[in-house]
C-alpha cells in the first residue's frame, strides 16, 4: 500500500515516521527546511518510547507528482483541511481512504464538503509531540494512539486493513464504535485546555490545581457539551466529569499545541476551537460566555500572528 502523510509536524511526523519505519511505503509531504533536513538525514524521531531514524519512500512538497495513494493521513492544522482536500484529488483512486487526524470537531465534515464522503473516515489521535528542529520530531508525552471509524458507524473491511497497517507500525490504534462521539470527547479536552492555557500562560497541572481556573475549565467543557448535544452528537451525560478527571491526570507541566502556538506568536487553531463553539452557539441559540470571553480575548493575538505570516 502507498500511504501519503500530509503535514510532518508533531502528529504526521510521529505517526508517519512509525509507519515508514515499519517498512511500509510512505510518502511524506513536508516543506522548507524541514523537507530539506528529512531528505538529507532521514526523519529523526526522539520519543519517550525509543528514538529512531527512518528514510521514507519519498519526501516532497509537490502532491501533483505523486503516484496514487491507498491511504491519506491529513495531519495539518484544522484551518488547512479544506485546502488539502482539494490538493489530494489527483492522487485518489476508487478505494483510497482519507483520514483527518488533527484537532477539531468538524474536520471530517470539511473533507466531505470537498470530496465524495465514500473516501472519508473520521479520526483523531492522542499524543504530545512537536517539531524540535528541522527533520526532528519530539514525542514527549502520552502513549500515542490513533482512533478511527466509519462516519456512519458501520464495520467495514477497510477498517481492518488500516488497523493492520497501524498494528505493523507499532502504535496503539482503535476502531471506534462511534467516531463522532470520540472526536467530540477529544475536542472537549483540547479546546478546554488550549484557550485557557493561552490566556493564563499556565501548564495543564497549574490550571487544574487553581480552584478558580479549574472552575473555568469545567464551565468551558460544559458549554462544549451543550453545543455537541445541540448538534445531535450522542455524548455521554457524564462526559464533562470524565474530561475533568482526564485533565487531572495529564502531566503537570504539559501544554497544548494551540496554547504554544498562540503564546509563541504563530497562527493557531483558536478559530477552530473556542471560536467554533462560539459560532455554533450563535447558530443553535446556546449561550457560550466562557468560550466567548476566551475567544475574544485571544483574537487580537491571532490576528497579529496571521498578519505577520502574510
Amino acid at each position: 500500500m502507498h500511504i501519503v502523510v500530509i503535514g510532518v509536524g508533531g502528529v504526521g511526523g510521529y505517526f508517519g515516521g512509525k509507519i515508514a519505519n515499519s517498512g511500509q511505503k510512505v510518502t511524506l509531504i513536508a516543506r522548507g527546511k524541514h523537507l530539506d533536513a528529512i531528505r538529507k538525514n532521514g526523519l529523526q524521531v526522539k520519543s519517550i518510547d525509543g528514538n529512531f531514524v527512518t528514510h521514507p519512500f519519498l519526501v516532497t512538497d509537490n502532491i501533483d507528482t505523486l503516484e496514487k495513494a491507498d491511504l491519506v493521513l491529513i495531519c495539518t492544522k484544522s484551518w488547512q483541511v479544506a485546502e488539502v482536500a482539494k490538493l489530494i484529488m489527483p492522487i485518489l483512486k476508487e478505494n483510497t481512504v482519507v483520514i483527518p487526524l488533527q484537532n477539531g470537531a468538524d474536520n471530517a465534515e470539511k473533507v466531505c464538503a470537498v470530496l465524495d464522503k465514500k473516501y472519508v473516515l473520521g479520526g483523531l489521535c492522542r499524543i504530545y509531540s512537536k517539531i524540535e528542529a528541522p527533520g526532528v520530531i519530539s514525542h514527549f508525552g502520552h502513549s500515542p494512539e490513533v482512533v478511527f471509524g466509519e462516519l456512519d458507524k458501520s464495520k467495514t473491511d477497510r477498517l481492518q486493513n488500516i488497523k493492520e497497517i497501524f498494528d505493523k507500525a507499532g502504535f496503539k490504534n482503535t476502531i471506534s464504535e462511534d467516531i463522532e462521539v470520540d472526536i467530540w470527547s477529544k475536542f472537549m479536552f483540547i479546546a478546554t485546555v488550549s484557550g485557557l492555557g493561552a490566556l493564563t500562560r499556565a501548564t495543564i497541572g497549574e490550571m487544574y490545581e487553581n480552584p478558580d481556573v479549574k472552575e473555568l475549565l469545567e464551565q468551558t467543557a460544559t458549554e462544549i457539551y451543550k453545543i455537541g448535544t445541540g448538534k445531535n452528537v450522542n455524548l455521554p451525560k457524564d462526559l464533562v466529569d470524565r474530561i475533568m478527571v482526564f485533565i487531572s491526570k495529564q502531566p503537570y507541566d504539559s501544554t497544548a499545541s494551540t496554547q504554544r502556538d498562540i503564546i509563541e506568536g504563530r497562527p493557531s487553531e483558536l478559530d477552530n476551537f473556542n471560536g467554533f463553539i462560539v459560532k455554533e452557539g450563535i447558530k443553535l441559540d446556546i449561550s457560550t460566555p466562557i468560550n466567548g470571553f476566551t475567544y475574544r480575548c485571544l483574537q487580537p493575538m491571532e490576528v497579529k500572528a496571521r498578519s505577520a505570516k502574510n
